[in-house]
């Protein structure tokens, strides 16, 4: 578990005090995109140049400005700090990852801090999205620098005349960014899903070693996916109860249906939680029933065995004088009375159902 930091005993609070708080980064560290749009109008484009966007003024027209910074750098964070008036408690917060998503209120703005989550090549990753959110602008940090990947659809939107996050204040914004972050788990959430249909499967055909650890991990991972969600839920009810003069009636409304939405993947990851568990019962059940199988086969063998093995060993005695030992047909009778003993003690064994058809020849 990454801990927030590096912080050392009796340090500043503040992003000030962070090392590299004066030092640019390094090119390709930080990428910077804003959306300027109003009913009628909207305009995407990227920031390359951070001094020259902060000093340009903002558009007229533009009802609502999103400004999203995907890669965390202290200088960048500060810049927008100085630029914004925003705390730098809160600033530090945006820096120093993970935080545990909540709503901090301050008095020109709102800080909110909630995860990311993507499924790539089978495995989720989290990342922290940390927004400050004022009347009529809506500014993200993502921890991660490949992220703003993850906006498309709402930029599409944005772009779309007519929609209604285009008609939208800066709240509806924040909706929509909250309700994206929302629908990411999701598929994340089949994917253990499906996962453990996968794996009930192969414990009911052959129940290996290897599925024993694979339950573990996916259990582990349900169990750390739901670590992560409930702070989330507990942020968005927070968020929606909030006295805010930001938040309008009809984005309160939207933000319960993202509430419901995070109550509901909570759920689902208990039930999987619970189906983990009961399959890793199931596993051992299983492995259990397979000995008892083995073992009863290896006992009905040895079983079999045993008057072979006596009459074997009172015809293979060396004494001189037994009966039937000089007679030509005794080594034919010796076997005669084996396989009778073996037909005898198999059809024994059917009629008290110990074996079924087959058994023997597992």
């Amino acid at each position: 578990m990454r801990l927030p930091g590096p912080t050392f005993p009796g340090s500043p609070a503040g992003i000030e005090s962070t090392p590299l708080v004066d030092v640019p980064p390094e090119p390709g560290a930080v990428s910077i995109s804003c959306v300027d749009y109003g009913p009628d109008r909207a305009s995407a484009f990227d920031v390359p140049d951070l001094e020259a966007f902060l000093s340009r003024p903002r558009p007229e027209w533009s009802a609502v400005r999103w400004v999203n910074v995907a890669g965390l750098h202290p200088q960048v964070i500060n810049r927008f700090r100085q630029a914004y008036g925003f705390h730098t408690l809160a600033a530090e917060d945006a820096l120093k990852v993970p935080q545990r998503p909540r709503v901090e209120p301050y008095p020109d703005f709102q800080f909110i801090v909630a995860s990311m989550f993507r499924q790539v090549d089978g495995k989720f990753t989290s990342g922290q999205v940390s927004v400050f959110f004022y009347g009529n602008m809506l500014l993200t940090f993502q921890e991660e620098p490949d992220g703003a990947e993850a906006w498309s659809t709402i930029r599409q939107r944005i772009q779309a005349s007519g929609s209604t996050l285009r008609q939208g204040d800066a709240g509806f914004l924040l909706y929509s960014i909250l309700d994206a972050l929302i629908d990411h788990i999701f598929p994340v959430v089949e994917h253990y899903g499906d996962l453990l249909e996968t794996l009930e499967d192969r414990i009911i055909e052959e129940p290996t070693t290897a599925l024993s650890g694979e339950l573990h991990s996916v259990r582990r991972k349900l169990l750390e996916l739901r670590r992560m969600i409930w702070p989330i839920r507990l942020m968005i009810h927070d968020l929606q109860s909030s006295d805010s003069p930001n938040l309008s009636s009809t984005v309160r409304t939207y933000l319960r249906d993202v509430h419901e939405h995070s109550v509901q993947l909570i759920d689902v990851i208990e039930t999987y939680r619970d189906m983990a568990s009961g399959m890793i019962e199931l596993y051992l059940s299983a492995v259990s029933y397979r000995m008892n199988e083995v073992m009863k086969v290896l006992t009905i063998i040895a079983t079999i065995f045993i008057p072979i093995t006596f009459l074997a060993g009172v015809f293979g005695m060396n004494f001189k004088v037994m009966p039937e030992l000089n007679w030509e047909w005794g080594y034919a009778l010796f076997w005669l009375i084996c396989i009778v003993t073996v037909v005898g003690l198999i059809r024994f064994f059917r009629r008290k159902g110990w074996i079924g058809e087959g058994q023997v020849s597992k």
